[in-house]
């Protein structure tokens, strides 16, 4: 069965149907797919987890206060000192900011700082259904009116509103990224084949899969509910040209082997589906189950990741076993020039050093894994130092944006608090008690009178630290003990730094969660394949150490080397999955070609062979990878260098270490103990490899 379907998309006239089908679904899926944008939500709505209590605190407030604002903090500065004229500037933009769409109310101020050198001016702004976007808008507005007639007067927006536009501004090299991920997809296929026309092929199928992905999970976001942001939508573009690329140079590599033992090419590619098709559909099965674990998240940022990824790696899968088949065998043999594979020739090896690489493990196999997991043990030692308590909003880019700047001048002028302050909201009964409660907690520094409409108040809290620093979340942790002391009150502490402090809980819980279950669903995608115990749990531990080394020399390299503060809170989780899920990869290739072989020539032989004849294309697959991740590193944001550079490290670990040293060095000393309990376990590898054909091997009936 399975080997008629692998016929379908390489027959003489199924290559056609199934080119004409992918022509049909691109005609839609252009349309649909350049819509996606419009359908990203980028609230807090879409970051939060539902059942935070800063979520809550923004729905109770939004029937006291501006439904869904948040402060833009304007901030000027003189080094010389403020002047008057620059005092009667800030007052008349104060007026001329009200006439922006969006702003909303009054501004408050301006007020010059007591050391007499900025200027502060606090404006409340409405999101629209636009989300960042508008933000965007409406801080390019209030720039052309402060930066009209500065005469070297400084001019910053700061606070959230300043934060979310120049996010706006970072995220928008979505479109470069994308040009920057297709570059360095063809550079290294140009490479890997020496062939001018190859490349094209796995392009345009990558391409098609990308427009059809982003189609269906736009329709899937519009009309089913499904949640996506700018987050999820430039991670896609990398995960599916990186993946599926993947499948293609291990479908192309196999058709390479079978053309030169079949003349007919249609023949050739149905064969070479059908071995390397299980492998393909495993791998994709692996991260797709992976990603949507991802929805018991809490984290709604990290819960919409999962399935819109899930979509991407599933399509991308599709194309590569249909579409990409159909391509291939349409064009021909002359899609490989100038190295056309010649029928009855050999298949070529394209990586040699992988035949010497497997010979030398072969000598001291147990030495050569006791070594590689004591050297990947020292590396992961780099994990206690990984700082993943989040970020400020400051401390987010790689750059230094005007937000970044103002955030620095307010800073150093103002109270640290100013302008972005604690909500809290509560019963109005007992308003004055959680008045007289925040007031007593300590890096609070003024408590504004409550708020009420009917039975409900509300209440701002200004802190004496920035509202991003470690020391406001401490105070904020310390303000929700105050005030949930107070029975009957009902009251509950948002705002910003509030947000924080719920983001880094749900991320570390969803840590908590997903890691243990993601490890039990990917062993037992091994164990049916492998249809054996020991090999899975080998392979898992591999993985498990190289995550460990991966995330320990990220680390050092994000503190010691690029400078950065820290780590996002949900990026441990998000390494995990895509390190362990991807990195997997290479081992479903490596063991299933092993596993293969063992069944003719015995698992000692089969683990050389089978090193010698996936190394070039594994190889291959993991840079391809590698790159795609690391061109994540185009956008100026801490959050996509960090995960671009420890997926990027991780893949090259996995490909040049753990699959060919450790897994090939296991495999060797354990011999058919892999195979353990399947009916390949208890066949012994001397009488296999006695037999001289395929027909003297005795009958495996588990295949």
């Amino acid at each position: 069965m399975l080997r008629k379907l692998a016929a379908l998309p390489s027959g003489r006239v199924g290559k056609w149907v199934v080119i004409a089908i992918w022509a049909v679904v691109l005609v839609p899926a252009l349309m649909l797919a350049g819509k996606l944008g419009d359908a990203e939500q980028n609230d807090n709505s879409a970051w939060l987890p539902g059942n935070a209590e800063s979520t809550a605190v923004v729905e109770r407030a939004q029937k006291l206060m501006p439904a869904d604002s948040m402060p833009a903090i304007v901030v000027y500065d003189r080094a010389g000192g403020i002047t008057d004229a620059d005092l009667a500037k800030a007052q008349a933009d104060a007026k001329a900011f009200q006439r922006i769409d969006n702003v909303a109310g009054r501004p408050q101020g301006p007020v010059t700082s007591q050391d007499g050198k900025a200027i502060q001016t606090i404006v409340q702004v409405h999101k629209d259904k636009s989300g960042w976007e508008g933000l965007g808008k409406v801080v390019d507005a209030m720039t052309d009116v402060g930066k009209k007639d500065a005469d070297g007067l400084g001019f910053h927006v700061a606070g959230p509103v300043g934060y979310g536009a120049d996010s706006v501004k970072a995220f928008g090299g979505g479109g470069a990224l994308t040009t920057i991920t297709a570059l360095v997809v063809v550079a290294i296929l140009l490479i890997t084949y020496r062939s001018p026309l190859l490349p094209l092929l796995p392009l345009i199928t990558v391409g098609v899969a990308l427009m059809a992905a982003e189609a269906l999970i736009y329709l899937l976001a519009k009309d089913a509910g499904l949640v996506v942001n700018k987050q999820t939508s430039f991670i896609l573009v990398v995960l599916i040209f990186g993946a599926a690329t993947d499948y293609a140079l291990l479908l192309i590599s196999r058709y390479r082997e079978e053309l030169a033992r079949h003349e007919d090419r249609h023949e050739a590619m149905a064969e070479a589906l059908y071995r390397s098709g299980p492998a393909i559909m495993a791998s994709a099965a692996t991260v797709a189950i992976s990603l949507m674990l991802l929805m018991l998240a809490v984290l709604n940022s990290t819960k919409g990741m999962g399935p819109a990824c899930a979509i991407g790696v599933l399509v991308g899968l599709i194309a590569m076993v249909t579409l990409m088949p159909a391509l291939l065998v349409a064009c021909g043999r002359w899609i490989f020039w100038p190295a056309k594979p010649v029928h009855g020739g050999e298949a070529e090896q394209k990586e040699s050093v992988w035949s010497r690489v497997g010979n030398a493990i072969s000598g001291r196999p147990r030495l050569v894994w006791a070594g590689t997991v004591l050297v990947l043990g020292a590396m992961a030692l780099g994990t206690l130092g990984l700082d993943a308590s989040g970020l400020s909003n400051k401390d987010q880019f790689t750059n230094k944006p005007q937000m970044a700047v103002g955030e620095e001048i307010r800073a150093a002028h103002f109270p640290g608090g100013s302008g972005d302050p604690v909500y809290v909201v509560s019963k109005a009964g007992a308003a004055d008690q959680v008045r007289t409660a925040l007031a007593a907690v300590s890096g609070i520094s003024t408590v504004m009178d409550p708020v009420v409409k009917g039975d409900e108040a509300v209440l701002l809290a200004q802190l004496k630290y920035e509202p991003s620093s470690e020391e406001a979340r401490h105070t904020v942790d310390r303000a929700r003990t105050a005030v949930h002391r107070i029975e009957g009150a009902d009251a509950q502490v948002g705002g910003s730094t509030a947000i924080m402090v719920d983001t880094e809980n749900a991320a570390s819980r969803d840590s908590k969660v997903i890691i243990p279950i993601v490890l039990l669903v990917v062993l037992l995608i091994l164990a049916a394949l492998l249809r054996a115990v020991v090999a899975p749990l080998l392979l898992m531990a591999t993985v498990l150490l190289s995550f460990g080394a991966a995330l320990g020399v990220s680390s050092l390299v994000f503190e010691h080397v690029f400078g950065l503060a820290g780590a996002d809170a949900s990026f441990p989780l998000l390494a995990f999955v895509f390190l362990v899920a991807l990195g997997i990869d290479y081992n479903i290739f490596l063991i299933t070609r092993v596993r293969e072989d063992a069944l003719l020539h015995g698992t000692r032989r089969a683990a050389l062979t089978g090193l010698s004849s996936t190394g070039g294309v594994i190889t291959s697959a993991g840079v391809v990878l590698a790159g795609t991740f690391a061109a994540m590193a185009s956008l100026p944001l801490v959050f996509a260098v960090e995960l671009g550079f420890a997926v990027a490290f991780g893949v090259l670990l996995d490909t040049l270490v753990v699959r060919s040293v450790l897994v090939t060095a296991l495999t060797l000393d354990v011999g058919r103990w892999m195979w353990w309990p399947s009916k390949l376990f208890r066949r012994h590898d001397e009488a296999v490899a006695s037999a001289t054909e395929p027909d003297q091997v005795p009958a495996y009936s588990g295949r």
